[in-house]
């Protein structure tokens, strides 16, 4: 199995990713470099991807936005940027490409104070010190730098660095989205003594003595923001993923599948839903087995729906359904319920889309009552799925019988029933004491 994907955007030819690709590299991410100066098409969705890179070039933003010759493919990484914001993948921009980040999220660029390039003291907020990247960087450290762009970051963003002359160094949007106008992969030794051969100084200067108030100006270790981008990016990678690609479907999906409704209700009757009982749809998506389940336990029932991805809740909203559910945002394997808080588990072509499908009914298990019912489905069968992909029967699959029923087994549950026909796939399942 190949690893997941890392799309790096390269601007010019001698703006080398080379770091941030060894990095991302080593904590076991595949990398693709998108060379815009070569003619690569952008990607016009973030689908596949476990984290997006967009790396520094020679124009400003706003300068772009109105000469578009600067840089022909600003739409559209304006565009994949959005996507990735949407979808949650996480994202580091650098230089211009952290410029672009402010403006996907709603912020602005304009002109800031020119001067040549070299290093830069910055200061670290509040914010700072509980983010993921920048917990535990000094108070005050030098950044090497070369623009004259101030940025006005959206609302909601957090402020992680300034300096004097450019307020906005380094800023997050969202959880999982990086902006800084600093060179992460160069040492700051390196960029003085860059400044000083173009200013034809003959020493560097020095600006490692103490400053004002006993505290040293010091350097961040080289590569550590882009290491820990890497980590998080790779710890995060399936669950990525996963969101990215239902994402980019969401806006589609109830339309592409409205012919199933009949067969998701009858999947819900199978399994004996009572009047006043608690139960979830696990990976509910746009919410088609909601009404059904609304209608199996009665207005004095519970019904839950959980997803992962943000876009498949907000289509089960407009589709109506959040006046039948109530709907939440979260990991099918960590479940924010209490354990034998439920007496039924509906779920619909889920535990192909998880990481540990095992791991999955032990905790679908955990939360459900003794007696209580599972409800595996899909409205077409395993070998229809595979005949439409082009592929054979994977044995290996955690669907077919031979792999499931120990795998219920061993969570929990007693198999109760497994059909897998020409156009569904049901198993049910039976929580044991």
């Amino acid at each position: 199995m190949e690893p997941p994907g890392v799309l790096v955007v390269q601007h010019l030819p001698h703006a080398s990713p080379d770091a941030i690709g060894t990095t991302l590299q080593a904590a076991g991410l595949a990398v693709r470099v998108c060379r815009v100066w070569a003619g690569d098409p952008v990607p016009r969705s973030p689908a596949a991807l476990a984290a997006l890179v967009v790396w520094g070039g020679p124009p400003a933003a706003h300068e772009d936005l109105t000469r578009s010759h600067e840089l022909p493919t600003s739409a559209a990484e304006l565009a994949l940027l959005r996507a990735a914001l949407e979808a949650e993948v996480p994202v580091l921009g650098v230089g211009l490409g952290g410029q672009l980040l402010a403006l996907a999220a709603g912020g602005a660029t304009r002109p800031g104070p020119g001067g040549p390039g070299g290093c830069e003291e910055v200061r670290t907020t509040t914010a700072a010190s509980e983010d993921p990247l920048f917990a535990g960087a000094p108070e005050r450290f030098r950044v090497p730098h070369g623009h004259g762009v101030t940025l006005d970051l959206p609302a909601g963003a957090a402020l992680l660095a300034g300096c004097d002359r450019h307020p906005v160094q380094a800023f997050r949007i969202g959880a999982r989205a990086w902006g800084l106008q600093f060179q992460p992969d160069v040492d700051a030794a390196e960029a003085d003594a860059a400044a000083a051969l173009r200013a034809g100084l003959t020493t560097v200067p020095d600006r490692t003595a103490p400053v004002p108030g006993g505290r040293a100006v010091s350097t961040p270790c080289r590569g550590g923001i882009l290491e820990r981008f890497a980590d998080l990016a790779a710890a995060r990678a399936f669950e990525t993923t996963t969101r990215a690609f239902f994402t980019s479907r969401a806006a589609d999906w109830e339309r592409r599948f409205a012919a199933d409704g009949p067969r998701y209700a009858a999947a819900v009757a199978a399994m004996e839903l009572r009047p006043g009982q608690r139960v979830l749809d696990v990976g509910c998506g746009s919410g088609r087995a909601l009404a059904a389940l609304r209608t199996a336990v009665g207005g004095e029932g519970v019904v839950l729906g959980v997803d992962l991805t943000p876009a498949m809740l907000a289509a089960a909203v407009r589709e109506g359904r959040g006046a039948v559910a109530r709907l939440l945002l979260a990991d099918a394997c960590r479940l924010p319920l209490p354990a034998g808080s439920l007496d039924g588990v509906f779920s619909a072509g889920l535990v192909d889309h998880v990481r540990e499908p095992a791991a999955a009914l032990h905790e679908w298990a955990r939360v459900t009552v003794t007696g209580g019912v599972l409800l595996l489905f899909h409205p077409s069968g395993r070998a229809e799925r595979a005949a439409r992909h082009g592929r054979s029967l994977d044995p290996a699959d955690p669907l077919a019988e031979e792999n499931l029923r120990p795998a219920l087994r061993a969570a929990g549950w007693d198999p109760a029933g497994y059909e897998d026909a020409a156009h569904h796939f049901m198993a049910r399942a039976v929580r044991n004491g």
